[in-house]
């Protein structure tokens, strides 16, 4: 008799990395819940993912809202039980200097980047600890590693995401639970096709490789993390950026 098929959850699924990260998770064989703020695109990607002949369906769930969270983390285990793997991809940002911001908007940043996936991992986190495995997987950006000019509160939500992912590895590693990140560079994803295109051709001279990442090749880096070559990796964070963050 097979093993029943990992379940893993994916936020910010409809689109982008996240999406590129369900297709990658499909492809390995996981049952897919696509998490996504928007209804629409989070229904057609679970679709496409069934006509491809996988396990899929869409749950909506707001990360800026800690009910939204709560239903949804609910609806996860009472239908499936326990998450075996846990992508936190949803996020967003807006190119803006500091000074002009205000406390609303750095809210839903911080909200949208940082408290959500931290509130959605407790929630699912209990399932995991009891059943001892699990695989926790944190979108980051190398935004947090470094800063980016025009997105200081984003740099800090997602340095704290990154500071989050390390110290619940150590926390969770007794539970046989992996905690890692990755840490996209600027990617080709609906949130890049509205920079300016002399901002994305400055972005683009900077980067040795000299494009802009593929979604594909990020969730690559996302379905190491959930797969089982990395069982022996946690407290990691990767960057993967064509080599424009390189640390000496």
């Amino acid at each position: 008799m097979s093993e029943p098929k990992q379940l893993a959850v994916v936020t910010g699924a409809a689109s982008g990395i996240g999406r590129a990260t369900a297709s990658a998770l499909a492809a390995q064989g996981a049952r897919l819940i696509v998490a996504d703020i928007n209804a629409e695109a989070g229904e057609r990607a679970a679709a496409e993912l069934r006509a491809a002949g996988h396990e899929a369906e869409f749950l909506a769930v707001d990360l800026t809202d800690a009910a939204s969270i709560a239903a949804f983390a609910d609806a996860v285990q009472r239908k499936h039980g326990a998450v075996d793997v846990l992508v936190n991809a949803a996020g967003w940002g807006r190119t803006a200097p500091f000074w002009e911001g205000t406390p609303e908007f750095w809210q839903q940043v911080v909200a949208l980047n940082f408290v959500g996936p931290m509130t959605l991992t407790k929630a699912l986190l209990p399932a995991m600890m009891e059943r001892a495995r699990g695989k926790i997987v944190n979108v980051a950006s190398d935004a947090g590693r470094v800063g980016s000019l025009g997105e200081t509160v984003y740099s800090g939500a997602k340095g704290g995401l990154i500071a989050f992912t390390k110290a619940l590895a150590r926390e969770t590693a007794r539970y046989r639970i992996n905690v890692n990140c990755v840490c996209p560079g600027p990617t080709d994803t609906p949130l890049m096709a509205a920079v300016p295109d002399k901002v994305k051709d400055a972005l683009i001279k900077a980067i040795p490789l000299r494009r802009l990442a593929q979604p594909q090749e990020v969730a690559d880096a996302i379905a190491f993390f959930a797969g089982a070559h990395s069982d022996y990796v946690t407290g990691q964070v990767l960057s993967v950026s064509g080599g424009l963050t390189m640390a000496g």
